[in-house]
C-alpha cells in the first residue's frame, strides 16, 4: 500500500510539472521576445541621445507625454512593480495587459531624452502583465494565478540581465522579507531559463563582466581558507553598501512624497524633474549620470564598466548617480531602479577599494550586487547574480557583502509592497506582515508625535 501511495505521489508531481511546463512556455516566449524588443529599442534610444545631445533639453516635455499616457491610458498601471507584487500577495483587479506596452514605450522615452533609469522594472512589469493575460486565458484559480505572476517576474528579470538562476530566486525572494515561496520554484526556474533563451535567440547580447582578482592561496591561518584582512574589508564595505541602499530607497520615497504634496498641478512634477536633471548636467559639466550608465559615450566616461578599473570613477560618482536616478523615478519618469543601483554600487566599491587598498575590480563587483541586495532585500538572489555574472571564484565574498548590506539597509527598500515576514532586528515582531510602505508611514507618524511632545 505504501509503494502504491509513493507511486501516486510521484505521478502527481510529474503531472504538475508537465502542467506548469505547458503554462510557462507561452509566457516565457512572449516575455523573452518583448524583452528582446525592449533591449534593442533601449540601445537605439541611447545611441540616438549620444548622437543628438540636444534631446536632453526636451526631457521636461517627455515627462508630460509620459504623464498623459498613464493618466488617460494607464488605468492602475502607474503602480508598476508594486502592483504586480500586490496581486501575487492578494489577487484582485489583476495586472492590466496595457501595462506591458505602456511601460515599454514610456521607459524608452525616458532613456531617449536623458532620464536616469534602469531596465528591471520594465521587464518585471511586462512579465507580470503577460503572465496575468495568459492566466485569464487559461482560467487559472487564485493559487495558480499567484504562481503564474511569479513566473512572469522571473521571466522578465532573468531575460533582461541574462541571469536565469537569479531571476528565478529573485521572484521567490522579493515578495516578502525573510521567507521564500518554494511552491513556485520549478515554474520560476523554467520561466527564467526559457525567457533568457528566447531573448538570446533574437540576437540580443548581454554585457560581459570580468574580475581579474583571484583569492589568495596563502590563507592567514592553515585552518581558515580565506584572507582574513580582505574579509574584514568586505564586511566594512558591506555596511557602506547597505547604508547606500537605505539612502537610495528613502530618497526615492521622500522626493516622491514631497513632490506630490507640494506640486498640485501633477503634470508639472515631471517637468520640474526634467529641469532638475538638465540643471545638474550643466552644473557638473557631464552627462555621465543620465541613461543606463552601463557604458559611456566617451572612453573616459564614468560608467559601470569603467568602475572596474582604478580611476574609472570619482569619489562621489555613486552619490551623483543616486541623485539623478531618484529625481528621475520619483518625479514621474519610468524605468527600473536596478541598473542605476549597479552603477551606484560599482562606483562606490571603486572609491572604497582605493581608500582601503583593496582590489578595485572585486570591490566594484561587490558593490554592484550588494547595493542591489540591500535596496531589494534579496541577498540570496544577488549572491547568485554575482556568481552568474562574475564567476564562482569569489562566491564567499559575494555572500558576505550581500548579506551585510541586506541587514544594514534596515526595514527599507525600493518596493513599497514588499512585506516584512521576519524582522532584521531580533525580538521585533510588532511590524510583522506589514508592507514596507506601512512600516515607513508608522515611522513617520511616530516622528511627528515625538516632535509634538
Amino acid at each position: 500500500m505504501k509503494r502504491i501511495y509513493n507511486s501516486l505521489e510521484q505521478f502527481s508531481i510529474t503531472v504538475n510539472l508537465l502542467k506548469w511546463t505547458l503554462y510557462v512556455i507561452p509566457v516565457s516566449l512572449t516575455v523573452g521576445s518583448l524583452v528582446a524588443l525592449f533591449l534593442w529599442l533601449l540601445e537605439a534610444a541611447t545611441r540616438l541621445r549620444w548622437q543628438y545631445e540636444w534631446l536632453l533639453l526636451l526631457l521636461p516635455l517627455a515627462g508630460v507625454v509620459i504623464y498623459l499616457l498613464y493618466t488617460y491610458l494607464g488605468k492602475n498601471s502607474d503602480a508598476g512593480n508594486n502592483l504586480v507584487m500586490e496581486e501575487i500577495h492578494q489577487p484582485g483587479a489583476g495586472v492590466p495587459a496595457r501595462m506591458a506596452p505602456l511601460v515599454l514605450i514610456s521607459t524608452v522615452i525616458t532613456h531617449l531624452f536623458g532620464g536616469s533609469a534602469g531596465r528591471e522594472g520594465t521587464a518585471v512589469q511586462m512579465g507580470g502583465s503577460v503572465a496575468n493575460l495568459f492566466a485569464k486565458w487559461f482560467k487559472l484559480n487564485e493559487q495558480d494565478l499567484r504562481i503564474m505572476l511569479m513566473t512572469g517576474v522571473a521571466a522578465g528579470f532573468g531575460a533582461v540581465f541574462g541571469t536565469p538562476l537569479t531571476g528565478a530566486v529573485f521572484a521567490l525572494e522579493v515578495l516578502a522579507i525573510g521567507i521564500i515561496r518554494y511552491e513556485a520554484l520549478i515554474p520560476c526556474l523554467m520561466a527564467a531559463l526559457f525567457a533568457d533563451i528566447t531573448t538570446s535567440a533574437w540576437g540580443i547580447h548581454h554585457t560581459h563582466y570580468h574580475i581579474g582578482f583571484i583569492g589568495s592561496n596563502k590563507p592567514d591561518l592553515r585552518f581558515i581558507n580565506v584572507d582574513l584582512l580582505l574579509l574584514v574589508k568586505v564586511i566594512a564595505t558591506g555596511v557602506a553598501f547597505g547604508l547606500a541602499s537605505y539612502l537610495f530607497a528613502e530618497s526615492m520615497h521622500t522626493i516622491k512624497n514631497y513632490a506630490n504634496r507640494f506640486i498640485r498641478i501633477k503634470w508639472l512634477i515631471p517637468v520640474l524633474g526634467g529641469l532638475l536633471i538638465i540643471a545638474l548636467c550643466y552644473i557638473l559639466g557631464t552627462t555621465d549620470y543620465i541613461g543606463l550608465g552601463v557604458t559611456g559615450k566617451e572612453p573616459d566616461s564614468v560608467s559601470i564598466l569603467s568602475a572596474f578599473h582604478a580611476g574609472g570613477a570619482t569619489n562621489w560618482s555613486w552619490l551623483w548617480k543616486l541623485l539623478f536616478t531618484t529625481i528621475t523615478l520619483a518625479m514621474g519618469f519610468k524605468g527600473g531602479e536596478v541598473t542605476p543601483l549597479f552603477f551606484i554600487g560599482a562606483t562606490l566599491g571603486n572609491a572604497l577599494a582605493i581608500w582601503l587598498g583593496a582590489p578595485v575590480d572585486l570591490f566594484a563587483a561587490l558593490g554592484f550586487i550588494a547595493v542591489f541586495a540591500g535596496a531589494t532585500n534579496t541577498p540570496l538572489a544577488c549572491t547568485l547574480m554575482g556568481i552568474e555574472l562574475f564567476g564562482s571564484g569569489n562566491a564567499l565574498y559575494f555572500a558576505v557583502a550581500c548579506f551585510t548590506a541586506y541587514y544594514f539597509s534596515g526595514h527599507s527598500g525600493i518596493y513599497s509592497a514588499q512585506r516584512l515576514m521576519v524582522s532584521k532586528v531580533q525580538g521585533d515582531a510588532l511590524q510583522k506582515e506589514n508592507t514596507l510602505k506601512q512600516i515607513r508611514d508608522k515611522r513617520i507618524a511616530k516622528r511627528k508625535i515625538d516632535r509634538s511632545k
